[in-house]
């Protein structure tokens, strides 16, 4: 039996320290990413599953930890439950928000000069196309193509924006989370008979 739990111990470090590794290079392909937008939104994605799978396997780690018989045992591997816990809430800091969220303003940015230039070039072109009344009509459904385009690409950045906004608020929940965790666990060690 112990030895048992030892291998599933061995297998959930080692799996996150595979989910720790590839959430870091996740985050290396955002701040590189220059677009388009959709893999920009692929790699987010990519990003909150590993987040997922990496927490579900801390949380399998300290279930083994609290079946552990040797107190010992127990306890190192709930030391090493917390410093995976850290080690996951340290890359969700607001430096590494300022980061990812600069690089996704960036790269929005970059699409919303580019939208603009081809407003500007439909522009031109109109007013070289007034005299032919066919060219106009042909400008004129370009237009409105370009005018839907902008319209999406509002959307789009009114969505990366609340999306933002809701990411902070859900690492602040899990910061807040953390914290009620680590003062009820010093409550308990520091003050059992309350």
């Amino acid at each position: 039996m112990a030895a048992a739990q030892d291998v599933h111990v061995r297998i959930c470090n080692q799996e996150i320290v595979k989910f720790d590794l590839e959430v870091k290079a996740l985050i290396q392909d955002i701040r590189d990413c220059s677009g388009p937008l959709s893999a920009l939104t692929e790699l987010n994605t990519q990003v909150k599953e590993k987040f997922q799978q990496l927490r579900h396997r801390i949380q399998e780690l300290e279930q083994l930890a609290k079946e552990q018989d040797k107190e010992s045992e127990k306890q190192a591997l709930l030391q090493e439950v917390e410093n995976h816990r850290k080690q996951m809430l340290r890359k969700t800091t607001k430096e590494s928000l300022a980061q990812t969220s600069s690089t996704i303003t960036e790269s929005l940015m970059g699409i919303s000069r580019m939208m603009a230039q081809q407003v500007q070039q439909s522009e031109e072109a109109m007013q070289t196309l007034v005299n032919s009344s066919r060219t106009i009509l042909d400008a004129s459904e370009e237009f409105k193509s370009m005018s839907g385009t902008i319209q999406l690409g509002r959307k789009l950045i009114t969505k990366y924006n609340r999306r933002e906004l809701t990411d902070k608020l859900l690492i602040f929940l899990a910061l807040a989370l953390f914290l009620a965790t680590v003062l009820y666990i010093v409550k308990k060690r520091l003050f059992p008979f309350l």
